[in-house]
Order: structure tokens, then C-alpha cells, then sequence
């Protein structure tokens, strides 16, 4: 009997079985756009290979006016289907179903000729969009219905109507965006036309025999979005229209409420679609933070859910369903919901990626065929980069011996972990150990690897990271100072803690250090009172009216750097602003400009623009950057070898497990 019976069940949506109830949820990757369609065929086809039941595209503009940036790809010419049907056939050809979404980015598109349903800027735009006429919605309608039509013929088996996230058919439905007095504004029935309207041309045009997905808000969290009531009226109307299938939708992105980063706790959102199903007779799928299987299992056994979409764990591992069908669970690689390589690079114009899948949008670039000639390779340093390499390396059939000096794997991920809020690296960090293990690394922990130990190997690769740097800040005795690794190995820190260095380790020991007891990310109802987050029937949009209740802090925390910007200015694009939003709410100070002149007993003596300063504290923490660690390499070029360097032995600036990944995956792809 399968170990998930619920995730591997047929879904009969009446023309079509679907052969699992998984499905890959839609992401922006940026591969459209490159004109590559290999490539793209290569992604998806991929995934459709590793069992996934259903896919669905990144957003596929309807018009110019839509797309989320100019230039962004949709079906405008005959040569856009014909692009797109290598897309399909190659899907197809594994086994795969694919859906093409339709997104009409609104007031949320990144050009000057975005349209919405009333002239009210986004914030997250500088462009303030035209307010659509009669005739400019009815347009809009045909645009759509137009590229339903185009999608059948492209070979698609369905489309996925982007009604969420704040994006054009969501700004119609909320008083937020929505301020008409015509016939597509005002009442709730009237602001719901469109979306409905849009459903019911669509379904027309592509005949019965054509899955159509309507992508709903469950929660807007925004100020005057949808009521519960009014979320189930649409859910209804949406499928009296003709829609197959009601997907999730949470928040918007203009939202000041994390909805899909890794401090989100798994399946935080599944409670609302386990009570919008009873409402509709058509199924309805779950999403956000669901990144294992047997989440994905409890969730559909919970009655949450017909169907379970998940997108960035198939980023990171494009083979999920058929290593959970195969009792490999364990070795299904983890997506951490980071953020640094798949949302941060789409909203910064780059191709996505995957921390722990560097293949991943890269299938026809980065290859790992078996070697040609094995070789035997030492590889030091078990962190993120030495064992992504001996993985890589053992995967293509070479002996690889793995040599680390503390008695478990994972170097810096360890610390890493030990951050509220950043649980999952516990799973990834299991993951690499478990690969390890599958691909048969001979693994020498607890042996600091030297010189006799290395020669005689064919290829020596030194991953042996970082050490902390000391900022030569004056110390009287007495005073207590303390390195991040000393505090989040578990070292007493007083009740008031000034953190030297705003980087993203300095913000991660702020975090530790204001936290005390369950970690929120690990107890949902803490974390829906921390982030403001109520119950849509009792509070419009989700939102609560007190806002935010966090816990109180663990202790004063003071977080300073030298650089005269805001601190935390430099960290992820699409997750820099909850680091900073979330040690706001614990009141964390953070000030930049400061120049260190001495840490006594009392706390760190600071010159500042306005003058010298005490900030007084029982500790000072010091988070003031790494240098590499390559004594051994050094060795090993005295005595004549060749060592490769990668990771933080071979660029030290901040810790980066996303690039130290991605350079050892594409050394050991070429030994």
C-alpha cells in the first residue's frame, strides 16, 4: 500500500483523470522570455517526467497592457503558438498535463500603459494605472478569451484564470482598488462581473473537454478586501460560470503579511480551503508552504483539500511525485522557502533558479552525465558547498572521499537552523546527509584532512568556509563580547545585547536573540496573532484590527552598522522587508552610521553624526563579516597540487549558501 494515498489518488475532473492530486503551481522563471523553447520545453518537461499530475505555466500575459513588465511573453502571433506547442508536445511526450495560466498584471504591471478598474497607484509601482471604460474592460474580456483560445491551440490542457494576488481581476472585486459607481463597481455583485463574466467567455470558447482553473483569493490581507461571505458568493458564481477547478489564492502582494517565506509555517493557509470546499461542487485545490509530501498527504486526509499545489519544492526537486511514489521520500531535495534564488531573482529581471537545485531553469545548461574517465576526488569541508560536490561528483560515478573535522555535516547550515523562523534548514541539512549516504561518499567526519591525506587524489576540492572576522574594536577587560557562532551555538547572552553588524547574519542573531520559547513559524496561532493575520469571517480582508501581536522580546536588542544607509537595506529582495518588519515589532533599535570606538563593560562606545554615544548592553555580539578559510589550500599549492576553491573558502562575502551551491555543483558537473 502507497505511503500517500490520498497525494497519489486519481482526480476524475470529468473529461480528463488526472493520475495524482499534485500540482505544480504557477512561477514566473523568466524562460519564456529568453526565446529558448528547448529550454522551456526542458523544464517542464522534466517535472511532467517526475509525476507531477497537473502543471501550470508562469503568468502568460493577454495583451501589452498586462504583462507584469514590457516585453513579458504571452500568445500574441502564430509563431507564439507554434513556441509554445514545443512546450506542450514535450510534456505530453513525458506523460504530463499542462495548464497555461492567463495573468493580467493591472495596476501591478510594470509599464506605463497599466490599466486597472480605478486610477489608484500600487505601491509596489511607480506607475499609476488608467481606468478602464466600457469599452477598455470589454477589451480586457476579449483579450483573455483570446488567449484561452490560443493556449487550446498551442496544445494546453487547460488555462489557470489569475484572479488572485492583487492582480487585474482581484482589483476589481475589492472597494481597495475598486472605487466605480458603474455597473463594474459599487455592489459586491457588480464588482465580481468581471472575474465571472471573464470565467463564463472563457468556458464558452474552449468547450467542455478543457480544464479551466480560476485562481481565487481566499485572503486579501490588504485593508477593505473580500469577507469570507463574499469569497464563497464568488466561489460559487466562478463555478456556475464554468470553471473545473477553484485554486488557492493568498494575500497580495502589496501585503505587509508574509504569505510563502520560509518563517511562514507549513500548510498556514489550508484551514480556508478546507472550509471553502463544502461551499462548491468542484474541487479545490490547497497551496503556500506545503513542501513535502507528507504534509501534502496530512492535508488531503485532513479534508483541507481535493488537491495540493506546490511550486517551488518543484524547483527543487523536479522528481517529488515519483520519489514519494517510490519510497524515496528522503531524498527528495527540500525547497527551504528562501526565496534568494527563485522570487528574488524574478522581481530583480533575473532567470530563476533554486538555492538547492542549481539545475533547476538550467536543465539544457548544467548537465551531470557520468564521467568519462572516474576519477578519485577529496573534497574538505562538509558545509553547503564541499557537500554539494561530493554529491555531484559521486552522482557521476567518481570515488569521493569527504573529509570533515567536526563531528556532523552541514558547517554553517547548523548555525543557520538554530534561527526562529528558519526550521527548515534542519530538513536540508538531513537531505545532504541522506544524499551523501544514497550516493555512496565515503564520509570521514571528526578528521581534520591533511596534507598526506590529499595527495595522491586525482582532483583535491577545499570547501573548508569561513572564519569570523575581528573588527579590532578596542575591548577593555571584563567586557563581554561574543561571536554569532558563540550565541547560536548556545552561549548566555544578558538581558540587554548590542549586535555589531547588520548583514544578513547580524539580523539572524537579532532574531535569536529577541525570541525565547516556541518559535512562531512552529505554532501557527503565534504566528497568525504576530503578523496580524484573523479569520476572514470575523475580520475584511483577513486583517486584524488590533494589528500585530507579537510576543514580547527575550531581551533589549541593539542592532548597528557602520555604513550611513538602513540597515538590512542588502538583504533578499522579497524577504528583506519581514527581517526588518519582524524585529521592528520585537522593538529592535537599528541604526546605521556609527563608528566603533571601544566596548567596555558597560556596552559599545559608538561615535555617531550626532555625536559619541554609550549603547549600553550586558553583551556585545560581533556579526562583522568572514574571511576565507585556506590555510590547507595554500598548503596544498606549496607542495605543488592544484586545489579547486569554492564556497566560502573562495569568496567570503556574507554567508551564501546560494552561490557557494550553484559553484560546486558546476565544478563537480565538469570533473
Amino acid at each position: 500500500m502507497s505511503q500517500y494515498p490520498n497525494l497519489l489518488a486519481p482526480l476524475d475532473l470529468g473529461h480528463v483523470i488526472l493520475p495524482n492530486r499534485v500540482l505544480m503551481g504557477s512561477m514566473h522563471t523568466g524562460l519564456e522570455e529568453t526565446g529558448d523553447w528547448n529550454r522551456v520545453a526542458e523544464f517542464y518537461a522534466s517535472r511532467a517526467r517526475g509525476g507531477v499530475g497537473l502543471m501550470v505555466t508562469g503568468g502568460m500575459a493577454p495583451n501589452r497592457e498586462g504583462g507584469v513588465f514590457p516585453g513579458a511573453a504571452g500568445l500574441f502571433t502564430a509563431q507564439d503558438i507554434a513556441n509554445h506547442r514545443i512546450v506542450t508536445d514535450r510534456v505530453h511526450d513525458g506523460g504530463g498535463r499542462i495548464a497555461m495560466q492567463i495573468l493580467h498584471a493591472g495596476r501591478y504591471a510594470y509599464g506605463k500603459e497599466c490599466v486597472s478598474a480605478s486610477a489608484i497607484k500600487s505601491p509596489i509601482s511607480p506607475f499609476v494605472p488608467r481606468e478602464l471604460d466600457e469599452d477598455g474592460i470589454e477589451k480586457q474580456i476579449a483579450d483573455i478569451v483570446t488567449a484561452a483560445t490560443r493556449a487550446r491551440e498551442a496544445g494546453y490542457d487547460g488555462v489557470e484564470v489569475m484572479g488572485s494576488e492583487g492582480y487585474f481581476l482581484n482589483q476589481f472585486i475589492v472597494r481597495h482598488t475598486n472605487r466605480r459607481e458603474d455597473r463594474w463597481g459599487g455592489s459586491y455583485e457588480n464588482r465580481i462581473r468581471l472575474p465571472v463574466e471573464v470565467v463564463r467567455r472563457v468556458r464558452a470558447a474552449v468547450g467542455p473537454d478543457f480544464i479551466v482553473i480560476y485562481r481565487i483569493s481566499l485572503i486579501d490581507l490588504i485593508p477593505d478586501g473580500s469577507t469570507w461571505p463574499e469569497v464563497v458568493q464568488l466561489a460559487q458564481a466562478i463555478e456556475t460560470a464554468g470553471a473545473s477547478i477553484l485554486n488557492t489564492g493568498i494575500g497580495w502582494h502589496e501585503a505587509r503579511v508574509p504569505t510563502i517565506a520560509t518563517s511562514v509555517p507549513r500548510r498556514a493557509f489550508t484551514w480556508l480551503t478546507g472550509r471553502l470546499r463544502p461551499e462548491v461542487g468542484i474541487p479545490v485545490i490547497t497551496s503556500n508552504r506545503i513542501n513535502t509530501p507528507d504534509v501534502a498527504e496530512a492535508v488531503l486526509a485532513d479534508g483541507c483539500a481535493d488537491m495540493v499545489s506546490m511550486a517551488r519544492p518543484f524547483l527543487a526537486d523536479p522528481d517529488f511525485v515519483a520519489k514519494a511514489r517510490s519510497g524515496r521520500a528522503a531524498e527528495i531535495a527540500p525547497c527551504i522557502a528562501c526565496n534568494q534564488a527563485c522570487l528574488d531573482h524574478t522581481f530583480s529581471g533575473r532567470l530563476t533558479s533554486c538555492l538547492v537545485n542549481p539545475r533547476a531553469c538550467a536543465e539544457t545548461e548544467l548537465t551531470y552525465p557520468p564521467a568519462a574517465t572516474p576519477k578519485t576526488v577529496a573534497v574538505v569541508g562538509a558545509g553547503p558547498a564541499g557537500m554539494m560536490a561530493a554529491i555531484v561528483a559521486a552522482q557521476r560515478g567518481h570515488t569521493v572521499t569527504l573529509f570533515e573535522s567536526a563531528a556532523q555535516v552541514g558547517g554553517q547550515l547548523n548555525l543557520a537552523k538554530q534561527v526562529p523562523g528558519k526550521e527548515e534548514f534542519h530538513g536540508l541539512v538531513q537531505w545532504f546527509a541522506t544524499m551523501l549516504a544514497t550516493t555512496g561518499v565515503n564520509l570521514r567526519l571528526n578528521t581534520a584532512a591533511t596534507l598526506p591525506d590529499l595527495q595522491g587524489h586525482d582532483e583535491v576540492i577545499i570547501a573548508t568556509g569561513v572564519s569570523p572576522r575581528d573588527p579590532g574594536i578596542p575591548t577593555d577587560p571584563g567586557a563581554r563580547v561574543l561571536g554569532y557562532i558563540d550565541v547560536l551555538q548556545g552561549a548566555p547572552v544578558g538581558p540587554s545585547a548590542v549586535v555589531v553588524g547588520a548583514g544578513g547574519i547580524g539580523f539572524d542573531v537579532s532574531e535569536y536573540l529577541v525570541h525565547q520559547g516556541t518559535s512562531p513559524t512552529e505554532d501557527l496561532d503565534l504566528w497568525l496573532r504576530e503578523w496580524g493575520v484573523a479569520d476572514p469571517a470575523q475580520a475584511r480582508g483577513g486583517l486584524a484590527p488590533a494589528g500585530p501581536q507579537p510576543e514580547p522580546p527575550a531581551r533589549k536588542v541593539t542592532l548597528v552598522q557602520r555604513k550611513a544607509e538602513r540597515p538590512g537595506r542588502h538583504l533578499g529582495k522579497t524577504t528583506g522587508w519581514i527581517h526588518r518588519a519582524s524585529l521592528q515589532m520585537k522593538g529592535v533599535e537599528m541604526r546605521g552610521g556609527m563608528t566603533y570606538r571601544r566596548i567596555t563593560t558597560q556596552g559599545l562606545e559608538v561615535d555617531t553624526p550626532q555625536g559619541p554615544e554609550l549603547l549600553a548592553a550586558d553583551t556585545v555580539v560581533l556579526c562583522t563579516g568572514q574571511d576565507p578559510r585556506r590555510d590547507l589550500a595554500d598548503a596544498l599549492s606549496a607542495a605543488g597540487l592544484t586545489p579547486h576553491l569554492i564556497g566560502g573558502a573562495d569568496v567570503a562575502a556574507e554567508l551564501d549558501a546560494k552561490r557557494a551551491i550553484d559553484q560546486a555543483a558546476r565544478l563537480a558537473a565538469t570533473l
